[in-house]
């Protein structure tokens, strides 16, 4: 261990933790010790301190006692002559650091804080601060996923503004999230930089400006604690389990790219070391290798801004894989979230906004009439028309293969608005018939034209579906009269996919699908997919798993024969119950399909809703994780979500996706969906169509209306008065409990 850098981490974590404590002093002074803090919408309270201690900081006077844990863990000041650079005092100086740094970033939210409560800069705001827990959850799945690899924390940035934007446009490509915050010694901000130069910025990007201070590297660690805590299932102030969580699970590494590093740099990169996230850097400094400690070296000096991605990719070790795809712009799912404001617009095609007819189409056609990666264009192009013009639009999608199936076509087709959307300077929104697709001049100009989208299409589907596809050729037709005839064959298909589907049941088939995605995350967790009961994250469903694993029958969905049914109301089945046991490693012995309130089905974290008893009621409520209200049990969706992720199995919980609301099976062994006594008004107005459609099903009319909301109640008192005027038919119901 270097003594240059120890005394360094060292000087930077007193002075760091002085600083708190003189902040909270004067913050103590001004609002009192009985003053509320928080990052706002996140059940974890001040996440590293939470998750490392188990200290749940509330209140200002709650970080009293944090300071001096904190003093406690500084080593003595390096003039002091008793002190020895040992390894272990510069990684509790490092750790001393995020707690300062964490009630440092807490205190600025007592008063105009400098962020926004969004997920994506304004015109006038940059900084964004702490993640809420829907962001959370909203991008856990990326990192589940793998579209998501990991995330670098960069500090300052280039001296040339063209080389900062080139950096973050090659993180971008490598699919990585970017956390930005600090200066450099020379003042340069990467965040600020990318600003200047019009990138889009954002969760949505990928690009995510946190703080301009040091101390907002607690944002970039916190979140990777909360992961730990959210979809680990690892108890707060388990701090070993966090951070192997974080060393093996959680792919990350520093980027300070500066001349000079600062003692409170120093102290901040000894924290990331806990970690198990590697810092790389511009600056000349000794190099350091904590073996044992972490997986690789911790601290690579002297590293070009040309070289600097890609060595911080190495140090790490992670496994970026990129398709090379044969287009003038950048590709990868970091532009998935990118904006095309109006002005920005070459052209657009959407039959809702232009009158002209759009549709995308993925067909089954025999082998000898496909010519694998031809692409045409039947009609104009982009150069045929001017700025501003409109065009109709047809991609018709042709494929072959000896183990593709007619029900793959939708699945394939689903991916169009991903795999374009991947394009910079292209968006994509909707699918079928009301697709919609919107070209930047920018990509114009770099020289993107309509036979581009067919080589996207056809490099991804190669990519992703080459065991089941042997040959892809992409039509796109924008000639008018031949758009309309294509789209009426679409409809037809349209119409007897949607038959096919509304078919399914449970009962029908005698195979379900387990989702292994989410354990490399939680790796407890089991979901099990069926045809009338969704993946919990809502991305995936029984036919999603039947493709799955027809394309890698080694991969994360495995088919699960039902086996003897146990309890049919319930819906437990021999062989489904053999499997979880393997696939949770002994942790779990068997669950419910269809109930909450016995042995339900665990969770991850990645869930879209949650839904909980209401005792009360003899009911349920529902909430979304778009919701930060809240609600009758007394918990908002983030302190909910802590109690339901991480695979466990909480009787009275579950974790779901919405569309698992419409089913004839949600919850249907405790009652079905005519025990929903509560949800958020935004959501019971998304679903008011299938509520009713559902209550109507079991007798009951105008089943919504007789829902509480927020409107109405945010108790659970004021939720049962509400459901005796209306004459809820859960009061009526058998007990829950």
């Amino acid at each position: 261990m270097s003594k240059i850098i120890a005394s360094a981490a060292i000087r930077g974590a007193h002075s760091l933790v002085g600083r708190a404590q003189k902040e909270l002093n004067e913050a103590i002074e001004k609002f009192g010790k009985g003053r509320s803090v928080e990052f706002p919408n996140t059940g974890y309270y001040l996440p590293i301190i939470y998750g490392m201690t188990g200290m749940a900081v509330k209140t200002l006077g709650d970080m009293e006692p944090v300071i001096e844990r904190s003093k406690k863990l500084l080593p003595p000041h390096p003039t002091d002559k008793v002190w020895l650079p040992y390894l272990g005092w510069t990684l509790d100086a490092g750790m001393a650091t995020l707690f300062a740094e964490e009630i440092i970033e807490a205190l600025k939210y007592l008063e105009q804080p400098p962020y926004l409560v969004a997920s994506t800069p304004d015109e006038e705001h940059l900084w964004l601060g702490a993640a809420d827990d829907k962001i959370m959850r909203e991008r856990g799945i990326e990192f589940v996923d793998g579209t998501a690899p990991g995330f670098a924390a960069c500090i300052g940035g280039s001296p040339d503004a063209e080389e900062t934007v080139r950096i973050a446009r090659e993180l971008q490509e490598k699919c990585l999230y970017v956390f930005m915050f600090h200066e450099c010694n020379k003042g340069i901000r990467m965040a600020e930089q990318l600003k200047e130069k019009n990138v889009q910025m954002g969760w949505e990007t990928r690009l995510v400006p946190f703080s301009p201070d040091i101390s907002g590297a607690v944002f970039a660690l916190g979140f990777a604690t909360r992961a730990a805590m959210s979809f680990g299932g690892v108890n707060p102030g388990d701090y070993k389990r966090i951070l192997m969580y974080n060393r093996h699970r959680v792919f990350a590494f520093v980027l300070a790219m500066s001349e000079l590093v600062s003692d409170e740099q120093y102290a901040t990169a000894a924290g990331a070391i806990n970690y198990g996230f590697p810092t790389i850097t511009t600056a000349d400094i000794p190099t350091i290798y904590p073996r044992g400690i972490c997986l690789y070296e911790h601290v690579v000096p002297n590293v070009s801004f040309a070289e600097i991605v890609a060595k911080g990719i190495e140090v790490r070790g992670l496994k970026v894989v990129q398709a090379k795809i044969d287009i003038p712009i950048s590709y990868g799912p970091a532009f998935e979230g990118e904006r095309i404001r109006k002005e920005d617009v070459y052209t657009e095609m959407c039959g809702s906004r232009t009158g002209k007819l759009s549709f995308e189409f993925t067909t089954i056609k025999p082998t000898e009439e496909i010519t694998d990666g031809q692409v045409e264009v039947i009609g104009p192009d982009l150069n045929d028309i001017k700025p501003g013009d409109t065009l109709p639009m047809g991609i018709v999608v042709e494929v072959s293969g000896a183990r593709f199936q007619k029900d793959f076509e939708p699945i394939l087709e689903r991916q169009i608005h991903k795999f374009v959307n991947g394009a910079q300077g292209i968006w994509h929104a909707g699918q079928r018939n009301i697709n919609w697709i919107r070209i930047s001049v920018q990509a114009y100009e770099k020289g993107f034209r309509l036979n581009h989208i067919g080589k996207i299409i056809h490099a991804k589907y190669q990519e992703t579906y080459s065991s089941i596809l042997d040959r892809v050729q992409v039509k796109i037709y924008t000639d008018e009269q031949k758009v309309k005839e294509l789209l009426e064959i679409a409809k037809v298909s349209y119409k007897e996919r949607d038959e096919r589907i509304a078919g399914l049941s449970d009962e029908k088939v005698d195979t379900y699908y387990s989702c292994g995605l989410c354990q490399s995350f939680a790796p407890d967790h089991v979901c099990i997919i069926t045809p009338e009961r969704t993946g919990l994250c809502g991305a995936y469903n029984w036919l999603d798993g039947k493709a799955a694993y027809e394309i890698d029958p080694y991969g994360v969905n495995l088919p699960v024969k039902k086996g003897t049914t146990i309890d049919e109301k319930k819906g437990q089945w021999q062989g489904i119950n053999e499997f979880i046991v393997k696939a949770s490693h002994g942790k779990l012995e068997r669950f419910n399909a269809y109930s909450m309130m016995e042995d339900p089905m665990t969770s991850c974290g990645c869930f879209e809703c949650i839904s909980c008893i209401l005792p009360m009621t003899n009911g349920i409520m529902i909430v979304d994780r778009d919701s930060a209200m809240m609600t009758p049990c007394g918990m908002k969706f983030s302190t909910l979500a802590g109690s339901v992720g991480g695979g466990l199995q909480s009787p009275g919980f579950i974790g779901h996706s919405k569309l698992y609301i419409a089913s004839k099976k949600f919850i249907s062994a405790d009652g079905g969906i005519l025990r929903l006594t509560w949800m958020p008004k935004t959501l019971k107005e998304q679903l008011r169509e299938v509520l009713n459609r559902r209550g109507q099903e079991q007798g009951v009319s105008n089943f919504a209306d007789m829902i509480a909301d927020e409107t109405v109640a945010t108790t659970e008192e004021e939720t049962l008065t509400f459901i005796e005027k209306a004459g809820h038919p859960a009061l009526t119901m058998p007990p829950m409990m």
